[in-house]
């Protein structure tokens, strides 16, 4: 009867259904035809109860939380599979490692003559992949290294059955996932938090320079994609702009405590001068008055000593006073000189945390700022603005013959030829590890097309010497001209998608996004 059309098979059911007078229910047409048609049908998925079951699942803690999002997912997408797995996930939330063990063991002890046993070979390194997958984990989850160091134990002995494998495998991978979860929203969420304190150090420091210029540098040095060798260039360039600062700034300070101090000085002579002065004006009076009242030369003669020593005092006083506010004046003008320099220096220094320290261009901090100001311009004045993105091709290649240091000294000979070539108002700013940005004002998108084109020729004429070997260096590059309303990453977005393409079709080309 299985070779019989499913449509004759299915009026035989109607016919069946009315003969033996049975309700016209799913469930009854269902299992005349399987038994008409003598096969089973898979029953249908029990989704209905399942979500009963949903709703009455614990989910307190964050693993609770993640198996119930995936109960749902399996539900919804009728994956028994993913169900199966949902399940045992809730069973091992129960298991303590005590519990866990005798079933580890007693599958550990499959009998070595087993035919489906895992190879030596392959079972080493599936430990050594266990093994060096540990050190990122951390020690938060020790269920997870317990559950890593069992299973890199058992691969380690002889032929290792393959099903006993497979049930360790799958336990470790199932609670591996979530400790890796665990790490990532861990990472994410502490280099939020350094933004967050980073950000509001700038923000409380728009009127430090110094203080304004590390907070910005610290921002940069956590913004992803985060790598070894940029955050060891950044470290060094940090390093070298915190001690600069430090030194800038305790100097500063010195210099103002000074100027404070003899502020202090002029202030308090100033005060002598005038109530010198002040007693000087009272003799005279009351000499006057006594002249005035004398009928006698000898009553006067008195009065005139008098007078003539207070005189040559209050000359005497007004020289000093004048000789020490002279030599005070020159020692302010000095300090103020000096302060002005230190600014000059704290200047320079924060002006480090805007560029590249390798390739002397802009980073990712310096291309914000300068977009920010190129935007507005271009806007003001209705006048194009293009942005370039280009990409070192085969960067890897020369890295490898010619080592970081060779392919370091290549980014410097890029930037050096491009800084050359390209007109004084551009600006060049290193985007990523080989990737440099163009900003092009007044410059509409074929005509940064063929300014990059006019850059690609100037290259192959300019060999990149590493000792005694000649080296060309070839770029693929996307350029892309600012809407009216688009902001720079946008506009780098669609850069970065041309460049893409012209990577695709053969590299050194450069296409308009």
């Amino acid at each position: 009867m299985a070779d019989r059309p499913p449509s004759e098979i299915a009026r035989e059911t109607l016919k069946q259904l009315a003969t033996r007078r049975l309700p016209p229910t799913p469930d009854n047409y269902l299992a005349l035809y399987d038994e008409i048609a003598g096969t089973r049908s898979p029953q249908p998925f029990p989704d209905g109860q399942l979500h009963h079951i949903l709703r009455v699942l614990p989910g307190q803690t964050p693993a609770q939380k993640r198996l119930l999002g995936q109960f749902e997912r399996a539900v919804n997408n009728k994956d028994w599979t993913s169900l199966q797995s949902v399940l045992v996930g809730y069973a091992n939330l129960g298991l303590s490692p005590a519990a866990a063990a005798p079933v580890e063991t007693a599958a550990s002890t499959t009998a070595p003559g087993n035919p489906g046993v895992l190879p030596d070979e392959f079972a080493q390194m599936l430990a050594r992949l266990i093994d060096n997958t540990l050190p990122a984990l951390g020690e938060d989850d020790a269920r997870v290294i317990e559950m890593a160091q069992k299973l890199i134990a058992f691969l380690k002995e002889p032929a290792p059955p393959i099903s006993t494998v497979q049930l360790m495998l799958g336990n470790f991978t199932y609670r591996l996932s979530f400790a890796t979860e665990d790490q990532a929203a861990i990472r994410s969420s502490l280099l939020e938090l350094l933004h967050m304190v980073f950000e509001n150090i700038a923000v409380l420091s728009v009127e430090d320079r110094w203080l304004h210029g590390q907070a910005e540098a610290l921002m940069a040095a956590s913004t992803p994609p985060l790598t070894l060798r940029r955050l060891d260039d950044v470290q060094r360039r940090l390093k070298d702009v915190i001690f600069k600062q430090t030194e800038a700034k305790a100097r500063t300070v010195e210099a103002q405590e000074q100027m404070k101090d003899m502020l202090a000085t002029f202030i308090e002579r100033l005060a002598k001068i005038t109530a010198s002065s002040t007693t000087y004006q009272g003799t005279m009076a009351r000499c006057a008055d006594l002249i005035g009242k004398a009928n006698t030369l000898e009553e006067i003669a008195p009065v005139l000593q008098e007078v003539m020593t207070a005189t040559r005092s209050m000359a005497l006083d007004s020289r000093v006073a004048h000789d020490e506010l002279h030599d005070l004046r020159e020692r302010t003008e000095a300090k103020r000189a000096e302060v002005a320099k230190l600014q000059e220096e704290l200047d320079r220094a924060s002006a480090q945390a805007r560029h590249d320290p390798l390739t002397g261009s802009l980073n990712r901090k310096g291309l914000d700022e300068a977009m920010e100001r190129e935007i507005a311009r271009a806007r003001r004045l209705g006048s194009p603005l293009c942005l370039a993105l280009l990409d070192v091709d085969n960067f890897k290649t020369i890295n490898d013959r010619l080592g970081h240091s060779g392919g370091d000294a290549a980014l410097v000979h890029l930037a050096q030829v491009t800084r050359e070539v390209m007109r004084p108002q551009d600006l060049l700013a290193r985007y990523g590890g080989e990737e440099f940005v163009l900003v092009l004002p007044d410059t509409s998108v074929e005509s940064g097309v063929a300014a990059m084109t006019r850059l690609q020729r100037e290259l192959t004429t300019r060999f990149f010497l590493q000792g005694s070997e000649k080296v060309l260096i070839t770029f693929s590059a996307g350029v892309a001209q600012l809407h009216d309303s688009e902001g720079s990453p946008d506009a780098i977005r669609r850069a970065d998608q041309a460049m893409y393409l012209a990577k695709r079709s053969g590299k050194n080309r450069v296409m308009a996004a």
